[in-house]
């Protein structure tokens, strides 16, 4: 949980601070918030390999390594000269996604399919207490110390994740793979497989509405509602608020009723959430409380969708746990980065909010699709 919040805190802390890091470095907002694109893009990159080496050398040297990256890259944040130095160094701050990738591949490691969705339900929804809070604290850091308190806190936080994975974190994986070479040729059968791109497009797409929201979100504080870091900070965190209650509800229930309806259910209430959204701006009801409240419900979907999907995308070949936790984390985040940016550049002076709803509900019904077409193959070939 702790080491999951740090990634979580990681991606969305500073996002109050855009604004005023576009000043500081002399650039416009759009390419600020490539700050969030391009990580997003190198999380998905990374997770392609992250998985395969933890198969092959263990979970516990992996997340070691990653972590230490992401300190040293924290430190080139804090001192780039200028915004393309900054860039490359929030690029490598990925690094810090073996969190991520590993805390799936860790709770498949000690258990079975619907007991690693509830430990992951249980796991995420200690996490989403994280990003909840962390953009209110990122707003009064940055109004009380200016934007490079959030990296310094960053820097400080990832010091005591690397104590914490070295003194407390065992090894989970028991079967190692003989070389990395082999697991990497197991790729095509995780590719070759229907239900793996199910579970995994379910999750992009899924995702993707929190992402697409990451890109939009803080452009519609600051332009459109007019409020100022510290208030967008609490704000901002409205749907890990939601997403905390999803995640409890996959621990309570995901054993009970198996994680494909809890993935449907899941995204057709983001989806309603999404269209009453769109109800309330094009009917001139669009508010900054409307807004972040119904991205409350949002979340809640998400905490369904999200553990549930990942757990199904772990379980397809159990002996490739880690390797489909990073293939599906690397479609899940390249995506994401993807629609981060769309969202970023749908937005500007004048469109409203609405063309970020229309994404948002478009990504919402495909993460619906996804899943239902996982299931119809279920009850097709009698699985079900």
């Amino acid at each position: 949980m702790a080491i999951t919040g740090v990634s979580a805190m990681v991606m969305n802390m500073f996002l109050p601070s855009l604004p005023g890091m576009a000043s500081h470095f002399r650039t416009s907002y759009h390419v600020m918030q490539l700050s969030v694109a391009l990580y997003l893009g190198a999380v998905g990159a990374l997770q392609l390999f992250i998985g395969p080496l933890s198969d092959r050398f263990g979970r516990r040297p992996v997340l070691l390594a990653g972590t230490a990256t992401f300190v040293l890259a924290t430190l080139g944040c804090l001192l780039a000269p200028n915004v393309v130095v900054f860039l490359g160094f929030r690029m490598l701050q990925a690094s810090i996604s073996v969190a991520m990738v590993l805390t799936r591949a860790i709770a498949r490691d000690l258990s079975r399919t619907e007991e690693a969705a509830s430990m992951i339900g249980y796991i995420t929804m200690g996490m989403a207490v994280v990003p909840m809070l962390s953009p209110a604290l990122g707003g009064l850091l940055d109004e009380a110390f200016g934007w490079q308190a959030n990296f310094i806190a960053f820097l400080l936080i990832g010091l005591a994740a690397l104590w914490l994975i070295h003194t407390d974190l065992g090894e989970t994986n028991r079967a190692r793979s003989t070389s990395l070479a082999a697991q990497m040729r197991q790729y095509p059968a995780l590719l070759g497989s229907p239900r793996f791109w199910g579970y995994s497009l379910a999750a992009a797409f899924g995702s993707g509405l929190f992402f697409a929201y990451l890109g939009g979100a803080p452009f519609l504080g600051d332009r459109l509602f007019h409020l100022p870091p510290s208030r967008l900070g609490v704000y901002f965190g409205a749907p890990a608020l939601g997403y905390m209650a999803g995640n409890f509800l996959s621990g309570r229930f995901s054993t009970r009723l198996g994680i494909n309806r809890m993935i449907g259910w899941g995204a057709l209430l983001s989806a309603a959430s999404i269209v009453a959204l769109l109800v309330a701006f094009l009917t001139g009801h669009g508010t900054a409380p409307a807004f972040f409240g119904l991205m409350i419900v949002m979340g809640i979907g998400n905490g369904m969708v999200l553990p549930n999907a990942n757990a199904g995308m772990v379980s397809v070949r159990p002996h490739l746990a880690g390797s489909a936790s990073g293939l599906g984390g690397a479609i899940m985040t390249g995506g994401g980065a993807a629609l981060s940016a769309l969202a970023g550049a749908l937005l500007g002076p004048g469109t409203g909010a609405t063309p970020l709803l229309w994404l948002m509900l478009a990504v919402s019904l495909l993460s619906l699709g996804a899943i239902a077409l996982v299931i119809w193959r279920e009850r097709a070939s009698g699985l079900a």
